[in-house]
């Protein structure tokens, strides 16, 4: 009985500790303060087509939803740098911080995504 109890216990915590967030939801004012730095990189993981309607100023684009967004990520971002990351409205950008995150990646992400950035008056870009 003592093994059964000890063992449902160890379950317990293991499940809680992979049920944790591993990266920052911040909102506008302090996603701005990050991405005004040089440093960090910026990552919209919206489509393509998305991404040409208007994006964050020096973002790169992977589109989370595609099979191989975990390839592209690793070949196109530094493992050493903070990633800021953003979509629409958040949810496909907390799914992206799960998934980078748990390759190591410092990740942060945009509360509310672009719709809460333009909804404050923050700029994007078109290029």
């Amino acid at each position: 009985m003592k093994k059964i109890i000890t063992c449902l216990l160890a379950f317990l915590g293991l499940t809680s500790a992979c049920g944790q967030k591993m990266y920052e939801d911040v909102d506008v004012n302090k996603f701005a303060e990050l991405v005004a730095d040089s440093n960090i990189v910026i990552l919209d993981v919206r489509t393509a087509e998305e991404f040409s309607d208007g994006h964050i100023e020096r973002a790169l684009n992977v589109d989370v939803k595609q099979g191989d967004f975990l390839e592209k990520t690793k070949v196109s971002l530094p493992a050493d740098k903070t990633i800021a990351v953003y979509c629409r409205s958040g949810r496909r950008s907390a799914d992206a911080c799960d998934k980078l995150s748990t390759e190591g990646y410092k990740v942060v992400n945009l509360k509310g995504g672009i719709m809460a950035w333009t909804g404050e008056g923050r700029p994007v870009t078109k290029w």
